[in-house]
This record gives C-alpha cells, structure tokens and sequence, in this order.
C-alpha cells in the first residue's frame, strides 16, 4: 500500500513538472508577490488552490492549520501567525481570505470540549483546540442570545447546524483578530466558509462570502461583489 502510495505522489509531480504551470517557476525564481494569503483549514477535504482554481505558482500564499486560526501565541501573547504576517510583510501581498468549512473538525471538537471539558489526547492537537473553545463559547452564547430574541431554539430543525453556524462565527472572530494586527493594517480581509454540506443552499464546493473587513451586512457585501456574484454572499447568524 505504501509502495503503491509513493509512486502515486511521484507519478502527480510528473504530471506537474509537465504542466504549464511548472514552466511558471522560471520565472518566479528570484521572489514571489501573491496578491492573496488564504489560511484555510488543513482539512484534506477543502483544497485551498482548488476552491480558486489556482493553475499557476506564484497567485496564492496558503496557510493552514485546523480551525483556520490566524493567530499563535508566543510568550503568551497573541500575534498574527508567522505563514500569515510574512506575506503581509515581505511580499507585497494585500489580501487575506480567511477560510472556514462546514463540518469542520476542529470547531466540533472545540464544541465537545465546551460542553464536557473534555480534550483530545495528542498535546499538539489539544493546544489548537484550546485556542479555539473561547471563541466557540463566546459563540454559543451568541447564538443562545439571538434565538432567545427571535423565539427559535438553537436545534430547532429549520435551523443549520450548531457546529456549522459556530463555523462561520469563527471565521467572523479570525477576522477581527487579523484586523486587530498592525501586519494586516493595508490589507483587506476577507471571510469566507466553503460549504459541501448544502448549509448555504449552493451547490458542493461553493464558498458564501460572510465578511469584508468587518463588514457583516449582506446588502453591503452584495454590493461590494456586483450583482454577478451576489448571489454568493450569505450567512447562518
């Protein structure tokens, strides 16, 4: 299986050194200038250069992690993660997409931990988890604010998931966070959650736009897109 696994990875890279998009390198050796990072979630589920249809080097800076965070702590303190503030900082990039997905991973497992305290086993697996429970917890009890106002309960059945509507609420905190770091001050930040659970109506592989730099409204958002991608903005809050 293993044999067979690695001549797989070996037989995709001829295929690459082949493309066109290999001969794209040449001229690309001497530095890079993405104009976008995207931090995603690691999930091998959501390809962060397939969900653009990225087909050359040289367009996209990718970061991932579980849980799409845009932040790490170092000496306790929160800074912008490295893979997001070095492009910011050093290759003239002036765009962050900040990516969250539906069945996230990551926020279900935050999600058990808020509700039972109870952790995954692997210590570089808890660390990432920890730094996403307060966010869940501060979203669960958004959530039980606005369906408390709205007279809907939080698993009432016309309503998406807890996990998935904590999803987006993620991608709206990582925002703030990435907005919050003097890196990302001449960038735009953008939130997205790509979707293949039919959340947000659209078909398997769709990313609905839920945030421009802070910027929540759907009517404003709709009109940042034009009404040819106005469709494909959306939320689950």
């Amino acid at each position: 299986m293993s044999r067979d696994l690695l001549a797989e990875l070996l037989e995709g890279n001829d295929e690459h050194v082949a493309s066109a998009a290999a001969a794209d390198l040449a001229a690309r050796r001497d530095g890079q200038r993405p104009p976008v990072v995207s931090v995603c979630c690691s999930d091998s589920r959501v390809s962060q250069e397939g969900m653009w249809a990225v087909d050359r080097p040289g367009f996209l800076f990718t970061a991932g992690n579980i849980g799409n965070r845009v932040s790490d702590r170092v000496d306790g303190e929160r800074v912008l993660a490295g893979s997001v503030a070095y492009p910011l900082a050093y290759t003239e990039t002036d765009a962050l997409a900040v990516v969250g997905h539906t069945g996230c991973g990551a926020v279900g497992a935050a999600l058990s931990a808020a509700r039972t305290g109870e952790f995954p086993a692997e210590p570089g697996v808890r660390a990432d988890v920890e730094e996403l429970v307060p966010i869940v917890e501060s979203g669960l009890d958004a959530l039980e604010r606005g369906d408390a106002a709205d007279g809907a309960g939080s698993d009432s059945e016309d309503r998406p998931s807890v996990r998935n509507r904590l999803v987006e609420y993620n991608v709206h905190e990582q925002v703030a966070i990435a907005r919050e770091a003097d890196e990302a001050a001449g960038a735009e930040v953008y939130g997205f959650v790509y979707d293949f659970h039919g959340a947000y109506g659209g078909p398997d592989g769709a990313v609905s736009l839920v945030n421009i730099d802070g910027e929540r409204d759907l009517d404003a958002l709709r009109e940042r897109v034009g009404p040819e991608h106005a469709d494909r903005v959306a939320t689950l809050l």
